[in-house]
């Protein structure tokens, strides 16, 4: 049987004062993977506390040039949101390619990155766009984020508010993912900001990871080509049995040529 007290804070700080009051609470967003771990009884909150109803951790707003996005807001708001679409098309392209209709409608941006599973999408939006992670406490730079496999810089009790976007001169996301579950086998994002490249990998490695050798190349000569002699080592790299390591690093290329490729 499930024994967990639920709450429904209308603000945020309501919410870590919730927090700090009870033995193992748990933060709800979108529900994506905490429900089900909690139907597989891998998971026994004392109490679940429900991020839906506080208004400071919705929407999406242009700010200083780029975008920043609510914590609790919908994969499919950010996929059809006009104000996305216009100064950040490659984010909207990636939330909806993400999961599948029921999943867009209900999974979260900031339940997303929190839980940082190493084959989901925004990780390499929030590392290629040079992110800031803003939470109840401070700012966390993109890059600093994510630590590991399921891990990231939060501290225990620290809430994620939004993620601000820096805007690209331009943008592109390419997936390889799975057939059943939408998952990113291997994506790439690659961005360019004046004479910086950045391409960031989800996947293919227990977090993401930035592809440094890829970033040269394209600083020099940003056409898909110029990747031909650059590689990403398969040392390190997840392996199952939807891909091997090798095929892996075989997709980063091929994923980042796409990407490159798509930047027009």
């Amino acid at each position: 049987m499930y024994a967990f007290t639920y709450h429904r804070p209308k603000s945020v700080a309501d919410a870590v004062a919730l927090l700090g009051q009870f033995e193992d609470p748990k933060l709800l967003g979108g529900g994506q993977t905490l429900l089900p771990t909690l139907k597989q009884r891998l998971a026994r909150p004392s109490d679940l506390i429900d991020l839906g109803q506080i208004p400071e951790l919705q929407g999406i707003r242009e700010e200083a040039g780029g975008l920043t996005v609510g914590a609790f807001t919908r994969h499919a708001e950010v996929a059809h949101s006009e104000t996305v679409q216009r100064v950040i098309p490659a984010l909207a392209n990636l939330a909806e390619g993400i999961g599948d209709r029921q999943v867009r409608n209900m999974g979260t941006l900031g339940g997303s990155i929190c839980n940082a599973d190493p084959s989901a999408d925004y990780p390499a939006a929030v590392v290629a766009l040079k992110a800031t992670v803003r939470t109840d406490r401070r700012e966390i730079a993109g890059d600093d984020f994510f630590t590991g496999m399921f891990e990231t810089a939060l501290e225990p009790g620290e809430i994620v508010t939004a993620v601000r976007f820096q805007k690209p001169d331009k943008a592109a996301y390419a997936k390889f993912r799975n057939p059943a579950s939408r998952y990113a086998i291997v994506g790439v994002f690659v961005a360019v900001f004046g004479s910086e490249v950045r391409v960031a990998v989800t996947g293919a490695g227990p977090s993401v990871f930035r592809a440094d050798d890829m970033e040269a190349a394209l600083a020099q000569d940003f056409r898909a080509d110029a990747l031909n002699g650059a590689s990403v080592s398969a040392d390190g790299l997840n392996a199952d049995i939807h891909a091997s390591a090798d095929y892996r690093a075989h997709l980063v290329r091929v994923m980042a040529r796409r990407a490159v490729e798509a930047c027009g």
